[in-house]
Order: structure tokens, then C-alpha cells, then sequence
């Protein structure tokens, strides 16, 4: 295993009742890149997510992070190593303010519940870090707004101030820019950016405006198998990228073209 590589899986595979849902899955994902998983409906993107976090066992194959086979780990370890999954489904309380979901991931990141039999005075740390994180995701003036009251996009760039709380080594973001306005998409995507600088991620991702402008490598997954794998401007060409991303192969060079 290489230092230079943070993740790899080996022929990591996934089976139910004879539907291959991943299917021999090699992957590399290097240190400090912005790694995009993307690919048709139906690809297997979702379903390999669900077997890096271990909600899933894989049928055959192994996955090692920093080195350390961690095929069999528990979710709970693999989240304690230090990958933290975000977005699709929304994972913040929306009846809190915007600050107390921060803190909230902060004292879950320090594995510390018996915080909350202690004197309001010592969670300054956490409050003064909480802020600290929104600031980063560029929410510090509605720290007092109660998330429910949020827009979608400021939403999910909440959940990321929550992700980051925990101080994940590596990211796994689950499309998240979907189902956002153009404007949300440029905001998110500048903060992923930004919250990259020292750490790892991996994200599925369907906007290919979103990918090329920020991934540094790109897999390309169709029928649960890797099809290329590479910098954009490459996967882009390729011509099973291509027939596989929109089933024809004119229309798909225009939208994997057309997102620079």
C-alpha cells in the first residue's frame, strides 16, 4: 500500500442475489485530492459509498485507509478513523439553531455525551470552535437562525460545517449540490473548495460543471464497474464515458464538453 494514497479498495465487489452491484471495484484516492465519483443512474455510486462506511459488507475485496485494512470495520470505527460521510440526506436538527447543530457535532466528534451534565461555562471551547466553522462555511451571521428557516443551500452548507466538526482525514460528500439553483451550486461548490485545504475528499457527484471546476481525478462507474479513471479533460474524451453517461454519444460529449 502506498503513502501516497489515503483509500484503495481491490476488487471490492457487492452482490445481491446474483445482481452485481459493484463489481470488482479498484480505487485510488490520493492524499489532499478532490476525488469525483461519478456515473449513470444505476451506476453503483451509492451503493460503493455505503460498503467505504460499512453499511454495507462486501461480497468480496478489501479496503484500506492510511494503509490499515479496514474491510471489516464497523461503521462507528470507520467513522472514529476518521472518514465522515455527508449530505443526501440531510443530517442536522432543524428545530436547533444553526450553532447548536455545530456544537452538537462537535461534542458527538469528541465522543464526550457526559458534557452535558457540565456547567454551561465549559462548553466555551466548543462555542468558540462552533463559530470557527461557520465562519469557514461562510454562515457566521445566522448562527442564532433556526435551521428549519435556512434555505437549501445554506442547509447543506451547515451539514458540512457538522461534517468538518467531527475532523474527518477524508470526506465522502453525497451529491451535494442536488437539487440546488445555480446560485446554491456556485456557493457549495466554492466551499468545498475551500474546506478541502488539508484534508481528502471523495464525492458523488451528477453536475459536471460542479466536477471539472474542482476535482482533481475523476472515476467514471457504469453497471457497478470502473470505465476510466483520470483527470477530467481525459475521462471527458473517452468514448465509453461518453456512450456510457448519456446512451448517446453526441449528446453526452455535449454535456461532459460543455461543463468547462
Amino acid at each position: 500500500m502506498s503513502n501516497e494514497y489515503i483509500l484503495e479498495t481491490r476488487g471490492l465487489t457487492k452482490e445481491f442475489k446474483g445482481f452485481v452491484a459493484v463489481q470488482g471495484v479498484d480505487l485510488q484516492v490520493r492524499r489532499g485530492d478532490i476525488h469525483a465519483l461519478i456515473g449513470p443512474n444505476g451506476a453503483g455510486k451509492t451503493t460503493f459509498f455505503n460498503l467505504l462506511t460499512k453499511f454495507l459488507p462486501p461480497t468480496r475485496g478489501t479496503i484500506h485507509y492510511r494503509g490499515v485494512d479496514i474491510t471489516r470495520d464497523k461503521p462507528a470505527q470507520t467513522a472514529r478513523r476518521g472518514i465522515v460521510r455527508s449530505f443526501q440526506i440531510s443530517a442536522v436538527f432543524p428545530h436547533m439553531t444553526v450553532l447548536e447543530n455545530v456544537r452538537a457535532a462537535l461534542q458527538r466528534g469528541l465522543g464526550t455525551s457526559f458534557h452535558f451534565w457540565k456547567p454551561e461555562a465549559s462548553l466555551h471551547q466548543l462555542h468558540e470552535r462552533a463559530l470557527q466553522l461557520l465562519a469557514d462555511v461562510d454562515l457566521q451571521e445566522f448562527a442564532q437562525e433556526l435551521t428549519v428557516n435556512l434555505p437549501y443551500g445554506r442547509k447543506r452548507a451547515l451539514e458540512l460545517a457538522t461534517t468538518m466538526a467531527l475532523e474527518p482525514d477524508l470526506m465522502l460528500l453525497d451529491e451535494p449540490t442536488q437539487g440546488m439553483g445555480h446560485e446554491d451550486v456556485h456557493r457549495v461548490t466554492q466551499l468545498i473548495k475551500k474546506v478541502s485545504t488539508g484534508r481528502t475528499i471523495l464525492m458523488v457527484e451528477h453536475n459536471m460543471s460542479v466536477v471539472s471546476s474542482i476535482a482533481n481525478r475523476i472515476t467514471v462507474l457504469q453497471r457497478g464497474a470502473v470505465i476510466a479513471d483520470g483527470p477530467y479533460a481525459e475521462v471527458a474524451r473517452n468514448p465509453q464515458v461518453i456512450e456510457a453517461y448519456m446512451g448517446s454519444a453526441a449528446a453526452a460529449a455535449g454535456e461532459l464538453q460543455g461543463a468547462h
